[in-house]
């Protein structure tokens, strides 16, 4: 009789501890994010600290906090090596139990992360890497692509120097999956607008010599000097441009990737005139300027954010709005992806628009071109919109996408 009781004891205990686990975990309101990025070298200024900065910005405007969620932000240096990524994007959802992973500049460390986290089923919220492949050939029902990609880069610059008059292009091109994707989109729009491709030299990441890749564009005539790099690669290759006279010779240069940052280190004598696409700029309505303004109170030299910075911040609100919309956190990456794609985008930043299912964030872009000195009115006031490319426009039509998870 003892021990029958002792038994029903026991199994009523065990039914009652299961329960409560089972409660608890359907509770959980814990998320952790990892940023990684750059911390230090040549894209560090347009992510680096300043995106964990951002991050947390979005932590803290998402409301989470005061209805008793929490929310660790971490960060690693990914050093721009794909392999070193991976390991840190491995230690961290296998020891760290990270549940989604931010920013990730570099497409190189991009996709081999991207490929990591559907293995894991965790989330990869991609706001720095620029290859269009991350939402085409090679997206995953993990992954989101916020801000940019090199579909837009080259729709958007490669279009309207090529239909501006600039038909012959020469490209100086970062050797590495960025680089050759945004290379091969810009060409395709050069020929796809009558233009032509007379030639292309690949140049090593964060090389500091740009003088023998300029003299091979320089020799080439071409109207048009495509820089296909990013960050540091290209504020030096702008700065030895001018060194060598390329535009005084009456070549053009294409940053087809420019930031803010990159415009306040070469400052507006040595930037003026340049033309590029992005889809944020601090200072484009009252919203994007109060954001701002707290952003670099807060930010490592008073640093106006980059778009990428302000796709982290967006993309990550939305990443918490599908956690608070799911109730708890089901530790479940394609299922978090699954209801951001269900709700609607609306951040301070860029606005509405959908997410659509191959992970790419429908935003409008801008065709600027940097101020003359003579035309900033005051620290930080460097562009000047030329154009607007519809959200339509500014990425790849679904109809021709490789992306497996588009239904056609």
């Amino acid at each position: 009789m003892t021990t029958t009781f002792a038994r029903r004891s026991a199994a009523l205990l065990a039914c009652a501890a299961f329960g409560f686990a089972t409660s608890a975990f359907a509770q959980d309101k814990t998320v952790k994010i990892g940023v990684l990025n750059d911390m230090s070298s040549l894209y560090a200024d347009i992510g680096g600290p300043n995106s964990v900065v951002a991050i947390k910005m979005a932590v803290e405007d998402s409301g989470l906090l005061k209805k008793g969620w929490t929310i660790d932000v971490i960060s690693g240096d990914h050093q721009n090596k794909p392999d070193v990524g991976v390991n840190i994007a491995r230690q961290w959802i296998d020891n760290d139990k990270i549940d989604a992973i931010a920013d990730t500049p570099n497409s190189g460390v991009a996709l081999a992360v991207s490929n990591l986290v559907k293995e894991k089923n965790a989330v990869l919220l991609n706001s720095g890497a620029a290859s269009a492949d991350l939402t085409g050939k090679a997206c995953t029902p993990n992954t989101v692509s916020y801000t940019y990609d090199t579909y837009m880069l080259a729709n958007g610059t490669g279009k309207a120097l090529t239909k501006a008059g600039g038909d012959s292009w020469f490209f100086l091109t970062a050797d590495y999956a960025f680089g050759h994707a945004l290379e091969r989109d810009t060409t395709a729009v050069v020929t796809a607008n009558g233009g032509k491709v007379l030639g292309s030299v690949k140049h090593p990441i964060n090389t500091a010599d740009f003088s023998s890749f300029l003299l091979q564009a320089q020799s080439s005539k071409a109207k048009v000097v495509g820089l296909a790099n990013a960050g540091g690669d290209t504020t030096n290759s702008i700065k030895q441009a001018a060194e060598f006279g390329i535009v005084q010779g009456g070549q053009k240069l294409a940053a087809l990737l420019l930031f803010i940052n990159d415009v306040h280190s070469l400052g507006l004598k040595t930037a003026q005139g340049l033309t590029f696409t992005e889809s944020f700029y601090w200072d484009m309505n009252d919203q994007t300027r109060a954001w701002s303004k707290r952003f670099s109170a807060l930010a490592n030299k008073n640093a106006m954010p980059s778009m990428t910075q302000a796709g982290n911040y967006a993309m990550v609100l939305h990443y918490l709005k599908a956690m608070d919309a799911l109730g708890s956190n089901p530790h479940d990456g394609a299922k978090v992806v699954a209801k951001m794609k269900e709700l609607p985008t609306d951040d301070p930043l860029f606005g509405k628009g959908p997410l659509r299912e191959d992970g790419r964030r429908l935003i409008p872009a801008y065709l600027f071109e940097v101020k003359k000195p003579e035309e900033s009115k005051g620290p930080w006031d460097y562009y000047k919109q030329i154009a607007t490319i519809a959200a339509e426009d500014a990425a790849k039509p679904l109809k021709d996408s490789e992306c497996p998870l588009v239904k056609k």
